[in-house]
């Protein structure tokens, strides 16, 4: 599990969008690198991969063919913190796609980020490694 965290580390650091884009409902939508004050999972991102490592459990059927590579996420951190719009961009097949969605609808809310001191919905991508043991 160890070693899940550490490669979603370095892999989330190069993976991420661009500028703000503006979304249907008139909020804007920030990258979290657009963002002088980007959003922070409960005890920085250390935590978080330590949550995903923690409570991602390899599909029995990703297994069962040996599955293994990225599932590549995206989800919006609301204003109130808490993850919406969760999307998987690219999956492997075999319950990974779910697995990953599930794992992120369950994150704890996050401390959202901010754009002149007001609280702003932000942009999140990154890549979950599935790997068997």
């Amino acid at each position: 599990m160890k070693k899940i965290a550490l490669i979603l580390l370095v892999s989330i650091l190069g993976y991420h969008l661009g500028q703000a884009q503006t979304t249907t409902k008139g909020d804007e939508l920030y990258s979290f690198v657009a963002l002088k004050n980007p959003p922070q999972f409960p005890g920085g991102l250390p935590k978080f991969y330590k949550f995903l490592s923690d409570n991602l459990k390899y599909p029995a059927a990703a297994r069962a063919k040996n599955i293994k590579g990225n599932v590549f996420a995206s989800f919006v951190i609301e204003k109130d913190g808490s993850l919406g719009d969760i999307k998987i961009l690219r999956g492997l097949g075999s319950g990974t796609e779910e697995e990953a969605e599930r794992v992120l609808k369950s994150s704890p809310k996050w401390k959202p980020g901010s754009l002149n001191g007001k609280p702003v919905r932000t942009q999140y991508n990154i890549p979950i490694k599935f790997f068997p043991n």
